[in-house]
């Protein structure tokens, strides 16, 4: 098969400089597209700019094309060494425009597009999605839009704006994955989709801190009701529960609700952190009152200190 000169097509010197060869495709690729091109052969053009971008915007391809060197000259029959397999290549799809046989064998190990091509599976995307806590208490659907490159029926690489509804298990933990089979980049070999990872981030809550499962709430209380105890409601992401207070509760005491953090095999837990607000003295009456537990109390919270 006669060789191709890539350089040649997109009008670049051989040491050109990857931003060059991209400038040079995107002119030429604009000027050749089929759909508005007037020029003679263009969509044949058009496919050989495709082929010669494909090579040369890739390093590893790139390197791979150079080691010809001077092995060859221009018109003369191209034929892969032994073992000359450096990879696979991007074809159409569906019957479309395929790459040159130059191509095929030089990036498929000499193998003919006509013979049993291997139809690869398209690369696999990862993405990440931000969710709330309730989402990840409760479960949900989202809706997302993900920009995908697709096969444009010349055999070119173009990017295409998909929208998906994507369900968030419940109980789904910070840094998971979901995977969406075939829901990832199309094959430009005519094989099946990538696979779509959504890598889940959880958004800070007014409310609730989380770590793993487990889900903690500040609980603000009385100082009566910390000496004293009590019933108390607390509110979760379930809904208000009564919580029992102990007696001389201090500030920072945690109260464990088990199995109330987010779904699983187990289950996460729910802590509830006490935290001693004290009220103003406005009045007069008011400033009495905390004369008077002075003088009762004996209580000293810097005895250890001194």
């Amino acid at each position: 098969m006669e060789y191709k000169d890539y350089y040649k097509i997109l009008g670049v010197s051989r040491n050109a400089s990857q931003d060059e060869i991209k400038r040079a495709y995107r002119k030429l690729a604009r000027k050749y597209h089929p759909d508005v091109s007037k020029e003679k052969n263009a969509e044949l053009r058009f496919k050989e700019l495709g082929e010669a971008n494909e090579v040369l915007k890739d390093k590893n391809k790139r390197a791979t094309y150079d080691q010809l060197g001077s092995n060859w000259q221009a018109g003369e029959q191209f034929r892969p060494p032994p073992g000359w397999n450096q990879g696979s290549t991007s074809r159409d799809s569906g019957g479309g425009v395929n790459f040159s046989d130059f191509f095929d064998s030089m990036f498929s190990g000499g193998r003919q597009q006509h013979q049993n091509p291997f139809r690869s599976k398209g690369e696999d995307q990862h993405t990440k999605i931000s969710i709330s806590l309730e989402d990840a208490y409760h479960g949900s659907t989202r809706t997302l839009k993900l920009e995908s490159p697709e096969v444009h029926r010349t055999g070119h690489r173009i990017t295409k704006t998909r929208t998906l509804n994507v369900k968030i298990p419940k109980g789904i933990t910070e840094g998971k994955k979901i995977r969406l089979n075939g829901q990832g980049a199309g094959s430009m070999k005519g094989g099946p989709r990538g696979d779509l990872y959504l890598e889940v981030t959880i958004k800070d809550h007014p409310l609730y801190s989380l770590e793993g499962k487990d889900i903690s709430f500040n609980l603000p209380i009385t100082p009566w009701e910390a000496a004293l105890g009590g019933s108390i409601k607390v509110p979760t992401l379930a809904g208000s529960v009564d919580l029992k207070l102990p007696p001389d509760s201090q500030s920072g005491k945690k109260l464990r609700l088990k199995g109330r953090g987010l779904a699983g095999n187990p289950a996460g837990d729910y802590y509830v952190i006490l935290q001693i607000m004290t009220p103003k003295a406005s009045t007069t009456k008011e400033k009495e009152i905390y004369r008077k537990m002075a003088e009762e109390f004996s209580f000293n919270p810097r005895a250890n200190l001194v």
